[in-house]
C-alpha cells in the first residue's frame, strides 16, 4: 500500500568535467519538447564543469554548449536555468550580473544587463522560472527583492525588500509559477518559502513553524505540482521536504539513489573503479554522535548531498539537483496521496 506523496526512482547522471556528465550542476528545465537542460557550474578551481547539458528523462544524451568565461553565450557563476513556452533558454550568473538568452539548439540570442539598454538592473540575479504568458520572473539576490520582466528585457514589477517579515526577504534563491500563477520564492536567509499573486501581494509562508525535525534550513528552491504540493529542496538539512497546500508538512527525505545508466557503464568499462566501488562501503552505519548532516551525507552515497533544485516533470516525476554527488535522483509522484 502507497502512503507516501513520492517514492524514489531512479538517477540519472555520473560525475564528469565535460561532456556526458555533471560538475556541481546548480539546476535543471524541461524544454516544450520534454528534453532537459542541466547547468552545470564547476567550482572555483575548476570551471570545466561550466556547461549547459542537454538529455532526457530516459537518460539519452544529446550533447553539450556554453563554457566558462566572460564573453556572450558563456558563464562565470551560472545559477539558474527557466525555459519559457516560445522555447527560449534563460540563465542568470550571479558573477556577470547577466542573464543570458538562447534558442533550443544553443545559440545565443542575447543578453540583459545593467547598463546594456535592456531596462533590467540586476545585482546577482539567482532563481529565474517563466509563466505562461512568457514573462520572465528573477530573483534578484543581491537587491533582495523579485522582478517580473517581458520577454523584450523591459520590468514590469518589483516587489520586495531586506527583512524577514511578510514580502521581505533574506539571500532569496529560488523561484517557481504555479499553474494558477501564483509565485513561490525560497527565501533561503529566512528558512521558509513564501507565496504571492502574481501581481506580488503575500499570500502566505511555510517551512518555519513546523516541529524542530521539519523546519526548512536554507531552502535553495521549490516546484509547485497542480495539486498544490510543494516540493522543498532544504538545502541545509540535506533533504527534499513535501508540504501540502495547506501547509502541512507531509514527508521527509533524505534521498536514497542507485547507480544511473551513464555510471554503469562507466564502470563497466572500468573493471579495477568496478571492483573498489564493490569493496567500499557505501552505506555505513551512521555516526549521529559525531557526524553533522552534512558529514552524515558525504558518507553515505544514496543521500542527497546538498541538493539545491527540484523540478516538476508533468506531474508525475520529480526531479532533484543532487549538486555535491553530479546527479539527479528522480522520484515518482503518487496522486492517490
Amino acid at each position: 500500500m502507497v502512503n507516501e506523496r513520492l517514492d524514489y526512482n531512479f538517477v540519472i547522471g555520473v560525475a564528469a568535467m565535460e561532456g556526458r556528465g555533471f560538475y556541481y550542476p546548480v539546476d535543471v528545465a524541461v524544454a516544450p519538447d520534454d528534453k532537459l537542460f542541466v547547468l552545470g557550474r564547476g567550482h572555483d578551481g575548476d570551471p570545466r564543469g561550466v556547461q549547459i547539458l542537454m538529455c532526457d528523462i530516459e537518460s539519452e544524451y544529446y550533447g553539450v554548449f556554453s563554457s566558462h568565461g566572460s564573453d556572450d553565450g558563456q558563464f562565470i557563476w551560472p545559477t539558474s536555468i527557466s525555459i519559457s513556452g516560445d522555447g527560449l533558454i534563460y540563465v542568470t550568473d550571479e558573477y556577470l550580473n547577466r542573464i543570458s538568452i538562447f534558442d533550443l539548439d544553443g545559440k545565443f540570442v542575447r543578453k540583459w544587463e545593467s547598463g546594456n539598454g535592456s531596462g533590467v538592473k540586476l545585482l546577482k540575479p539567482a532563481g529565474i522560472a517563466t509563466d505562461k504568458e512568457n514573462s520572465v520572473w528573477v530573483v534578484d539576490n543581491g537587491a533582495s527583492n523579485i522582478k517580473k520582466v517581458s520577454p523584450q528585457g523591459e520590468t514590469l514589477l518589483e516587489f520586495g525588500e531586506l527583512g524577514d517579515g511578510q514580502g521581505q526577504f533574506n539571500m532569496p534563491w529560488g523561484i517557481t509559477i504555479s499553474n494558477s500563477g501564483d509565485v513561490y520564492v525560497a527565501d533561503w536567509g529566512n528558512d521558509r518559502i513564501q507565496k504571492f499573486t502574481n501581481t506580488g501581494e503575500f499570500i502566505g509562508e511555510y517551512g518555519n513553524d513546523y516541529s524542530n525535525s521539519n523546519n526548512l534550513r536554507r531552502p535553495s528552491d521549490i516546484s509547485v505540482d497542480s495539486n498544490g504540493y510543494m516540493y522543498v529542496t532544504d538545502w541545509g538539512n540535506h533533504r527534499l521536504k513535501v508540504i501540502a497546500a495547506d501547509g502541512s508538512a507531509i514527508q521527509d527525505l533524505r534521498g536514497d539513489a542507485s547507480i544511473s545508466k551513464w555510471a554503469q557503464d562507466f564502470l563497466n568499462s572500468n573493471p579495477d573503479e568496478n571492483a573498489a566501488r564493490a569493496e567500499s562501503d557505501l552505506e555505513p552505519e551512521l555516526d549521529t554522535d559525531n557526524w553533522d548532516l552534512n558529514e552524515q551525507s558525504y558518507h553515505t552515497e544514496k543521500f542527497f548531498w546538498s541538493p539545491i533544485s527540484v523540478e516538476n516533470y508533468h506531474d508525475d516525476l520529480v526531479i532533484v539537483v543532487d549538486r555535491n554527488r553530479h546527479r539527479m535522483q528522480v522520484l515518482k509522484i503518487n496522486e492517490n496521496i
